[in-house]
């Protein structure tokens, strides 16, 4: 009798503690996003990087509240390298992330960036990204950043951040380095309101070019935001 008295506190919590967490993830779902055929095919070379992941083996995950939708397709972008070497920069948010020929853009070298504009302020759940992932390489300096001015001047968020030396002099990020890959990299946003997007990088483990894919942003459209 006296071990049942016992069990019924402890009882208790875990219940109180089930739906707790129910009432947290009840209006929340696994973001659904359409990933690309590998691209890559045959034995990698080994990568010697600090702070390195390992690679997935299924594909990342990301709880968005329900109505979560695709803000960024079509949306018009630009870049601190107006005139890319290779592709349009149009390609970033056209909605092709094959990273076959004659679907992504190349940077030139060193440290560069594009930006999205969705228009208008929104709520911004997750971003997926794909830089370049016909052979498994990682990129240098990721940085995500978001803001509702276009200079990046105030009010910046960063959602995403790998440049642990601070190299960029954006601060020095915690996030591990990875291996691109056709699950790309899935960013938790958190649910920051902004309408700029910039995503910054500098180089990768096979050239010192940047190049981009596709980027998606999900959350609210700006209708739906509260500003």
């Amino acid at each position: 009798m006296k071990t049942r008295k016992n069990l019924l506190p402890a009882l208790a919590v875990s219940l109180l503690l089930a739906a707790g967490f129910a009432f947290a993830t009840g209006s929340r779902t696994v973001l659904k996003v359409a990933y690309p055929t590998p691209a890559f095919h045959g034995t990698p070379k080994p990568l010697r990087l600090p702070n390195l992941e390992p690679k997935p083996a299924s594909a990342p995950q990301v709880l968005v509240p329900a109505g979560c939708q695709l803000l960024s397709r079509g949306r018009p972008v630009t870049s601190s390298d107006p005139q890319p070497i290779i592709g349009e920069l149009a390609y970033v948010t056209d909605g092709d992330k094959s990273g076959i020929d004659g679907t992504v853009v190349e940077l030139g070298p060193g440290r560069q960036w594009v930006q999205i504009d969705l228009g208008a302020p929104a709520r911004i759940d997750a971003i997926a990204l794909w830089h370049y992932h016909s052979e498994p390489r990682a990129y240098h300096d990721v940085v995500v950043q978001v803001s509702p001015d276009p200079a990046f001047a105030r009010d910046v968020v960063t959602v995403f951040n790998n440049d642990q030396d601070n190299s960029l002099r954006l601060g020095a990020g915690r996030d591990r380095t990875y291996v691109e890959s056709h699950f790309g990299r899935l960013i938790d946003a958190r649910g920051v309101t902004g309408r700029y997007l910039r995503l910054h990088s500098q180089g990768n483990t096979s050239d010192e070019m940047n190049h981009y894919a596709e980027v998606e942003v999900f959350g609210a459209p700006p209708a739906t935001t509260n500003r």
